[in-house]
């Protein structure tokens, strides 16, 4: 039985009752049937059906097309800070057992998939990386940024400083502004610069958190590049969307003959050149600033064969439904390039991080992209992201990497 509680509340659909006793902790405003007035935004609100059967309660969001995100389905609970801090320690502690010695440079939070929804935290080292893209959040993240320091602090880990990057158009939809810079901290002083090493896989990284993508690096591959590692020995390997070169570092210490190294960015071919030359594996390392889609139908005129390893990490073709179509389009264009490029016998890993590109869509394109370049594909191994960006199995949005690597043939 519900306790009597100040909290505003809202009535919804069938469809949205149904998908919360699921396990789903977004309801649409198109969801809502009605509710109580003027609900503040970011507050906390309960959530009904039709018949007023409780379903849960969560962070209110005027503006946003997810209305409520649900934080809890305990219809006692008070959500004072002891219920945060221990949905954080929860998250730590997880992360200590998952990552192991990795535990240094992981995602320390990763929204609803650890119940504090709009909420991102990455750790690099002693750097906290924070990106908050949910009014709630918003409103609470001060209380939030200072129990996680305390929670690893008490644990012996030193933090030095938290970082924001919410300079992300998406916190607009939130009715957030946007920003970037240090979080002030009592206690914290914080690095004067923006700029830090971290260590993944036994390879060492320059990690521009203030002005790299997303917060600097992408965690989320980190066991798929030691997967590549394995398989280059000796190989002939391109790698495609470098960024920060973690790829084509990977496989140049698994030893691979060669690397050549391409991004569009010529600050990413920087610093991947850079990382390259941190780790004293630059000798048979190249450095190409060039777009895939034109560099990939060029070497299959003048390089065929060249290459017997290939490595596709694009960024998200898609973010939203509407444009997955145009998505597919352009995977297809690059694996099929690749596979024509490699010939049979080659290597190919390849990947999407786009959720709305499913593992059914992206499967269906491999097929397509083989079948036109009039090979086969055998398959060496199936992977997804690193489990420090866990899957919920009730919320198909946590659920967003697929990595594949095969044989042509």
């Amino acid at each position: 039985m519900k306790n009597s509680r100040a909290f505003p509340s809202v009535f919804v659909t069938k469809k949205a009752e149904n998908s919360v006793k699921n396990g789903h902790p977004w309801v649409y405003g198109e969801e809502i049937t009605s509710q109580t007035p003027d609900i503040e935004n970011g507050a906390f609100t309960d959530v009904f059906s039709q018949k007023g059967s409780y379903l849960g309660t969560g962070f209110y969001s005027e503006k946003s097309k997810i209305r409520v995100r649900i934080l809890s389905d305990n219809a006692n609970e008070s959500f004072s800070s002891a219920f945060f801090e221990r949905r954080l320690k929860y998250a730590v502690d997880y992360r200590r057992t998952v990552m192991g010695d990795d535990f240094a440079c992981c995602r320390l939070i990763f929204g609803e998939a650890d119940g504090l929804p709009g909420l991102t935290v990455d750790r690099f080292g002693g750097v906290l990386v924070t990106q908050v893209l949910s009014f709630g959040m918003e409103k609470i993240k001060d209380e939030i940024y200072r129990m996680l320091v305390g929670i690893l602090t008490s644990i012996g880990e030193e933090i030095t400083g938290v970082f924001e990057r919410n300079d992300v158009a998406i916190r607009e939809l939130e009715g957030l502004g946007q920003h970037k810079g240090w979080y002030e901290i009592e206690g914290l002083t914080h690095p004067s610069s923006t700029v830090t090493e971290i260590t993944e896989n036994g390879i060492k990284y320059t990690v521009d958190f203030e002005n790299g993508q997303k917060t600097g690096f992408f965690l989320d591959q980190k066991y798929n590049r030691l997967a590549v590692s394995k398989l280059a020995k000796n190989k002939t390997v391109l790698d495609c969307f470098t960024h920060t070169g973690s790829f084509a570092l990977n496989a140049a210490k698994g030893g691979a003959k060669s690397v050549t190294a391409v991004d569009v960015s010529a600050d990413a071919v920087a610093m991947a050149k850079r990382n390259a030359e941190i780790n004293g594996l630059d000798g048979n390392m190249e450095f190409v600033t060039a777009d895939v889609f034109d560099l990939l139908p060029e070497l299959e005129k003048t390089e065929k064969h060249k290459y017997d390893f290939i490595i596709l990490d694009p960024p998200a073709f898609t973010k939203s439904r509407k444009t997955v179509n145009n998505a597919q389009k352009g995977y297809k264009e690059i694996n099929y390039r690749a596979m024509k490029l490699l010939g049979r016998g080659g290597y190919l890993a390849t990947c999407s991080c786009s959720h709305f590109m499913s593992n059914e869509l992206f499967v269906k394109m491999l097929k397509s992209a083989a079948k036109d370049a009039g090979f086969g594909l055998k398959q060496i191994e199936v992977r997804q992201q690193c489990c420090d960006h866990p899957i919920l199995w009730n919320v198909p949005e946590t659920d967003y990497l697929k990595f594949y690597i095969f044989q042509i043939v």
